[in-house]
């Protein structure tokens, strides 16, 4: 069992920057892949990007792609999902999410934990 908490999100213009942190309790962080979703209001749930077990290997949806970057320390067992150039339709409440299985994922039903969700809002 591993408890995801988001912080970072907020009010920020177009063009602007935010980063998202997700911190996970337990010891076996290093041993969940990490992903990053959001979701829009009156829309499903979307990926965003994923993360590898060691941090070498990343995958994003072509919308954040060149935009986001995802990171994480597997000292501090967090996550981290740097937003640039923010644009109004980046819009939505991020989820930070932890997947047990082998290898990287972009559906929401291949993670097994979520945390509360963070709202993110760009103003244009």
């Amino acid at each position: 069992q591993v408890q995801l908490v988001e912080s970072g999100g907020g009010l920020v213009q177009a063009g602007g920057s935010l980063r998202l942190s997700c911190v996970a309790s337990g010891r076996t962080f290093s041993r969940y892949i990490m992903g990053w979703f959001r979701q829009a209001p009156g829309k499903e749930r979307e990926f965003v990007s994923t993360i590898s077990l060691s941090g070498d290997n990343t995958y994003y949806a072509d919308s954040v792609k060149g935009r986001f970057t995802i990171s994480r320390d597997n000292v501090k067992n967090t996550v981290y999902l740097q937003m640039n150039s923010l644009k109004p339709e980046d819009t939505a409440v991020y989820y930070c999410a932890a997947r047990i299985r082998y290898g990287l994922g972009s559906g929401v039903d291949e993670y097994d934990y979520w945390g509360q969700g963070t709202q993110v809002t760009v103003s244009s």
